[in-house]
């Protein structure tokens, strides 16, 4: 049976970087989950390897299918933006692995639906001074910078990932992103041992 591993942290802590290389790693032979978004494409971005971009009215179909198995709502200053992930037949854990970027509250609903004993968390830590440098070096490349979004996600950050929320959901695997190159190859090394399990 496989396994669905779920890479959560706070914004700027090295995820999707850390969610690129574990894909290019064959050894390990995961697949993607994209999830869906209706919020605007960055310019770095592109639809269907970040997210699958869609507006609203396509996300009323999913949900009028039942095909939603999670979505987080952020009320941005930009107006409400939507995250989810579809059952649209993409995920077949019968015979693949999976990797997914995701947040405590999509984690506990993919666990949900898949079982625990399916989806494995990862969380990602980095220093909160760190992170910030990170986030405010990222929106300064946009054509169009978004700071005060920037801001609200890193304070929401210390809310949705508090220590007693990580406690609660029963987060264990935590790794310190202190170098990329020590966090992948220590990730790695946790998902091969999951994956003879």
């Amino acid at each position: 049976m496989g396994k669905i591993f779920c890479i959560m942290g706070k914004s700027s802590s090295g995820k999707d970087t850390i969610y690129k290389r574990l894909l290019e790693e064959k050894s390990l032979g995961l697949n993607r989950i994209v999830p869906y978004t209706t919020r605007p494409i960055r310019e770095d971005e592109r639809d269907g390897v970040e997210y699958h971009f869609v507006d609203v009215d396509q996300e009323a179909l999913f949900e009028d299918r039942g095909l939603i198995i999670e979505k987080r709502t952020y009320n941005t200053i930009h107006g409400p933006w939507d995250y989810f992930t579809v059952d649209d037949g993409s995920i077949d854990l019968m015979h693949n692995d999976y990797l997914v970027i995701g947040t405590l509250e999509s984690y506990m609903k993919l666990a949900d639906y898949y079982t625990s004993d399916a989806v494995v968390p990862i969380y990602i830590e980095v220093d909160d001074g760190i992170r910030l440098e990170r986030a405010l070096s990222r929106e300064r490349m946009q054509a169009q910078p978004k700071y005060e979004e920037m801001c609200r996600r890193f304070l929401a950050d210390a809310a949705d990932f508090s220590q007693e929320k990580l406690q609660a959901a029963g987060i264990r695997d935590v790794f310190e992103n202190v170098t990329i190159y020590d966090t992948v190859n220590n990730v790695a090394a946790l998902i091969h041992k999951k994956q003879e399990e």
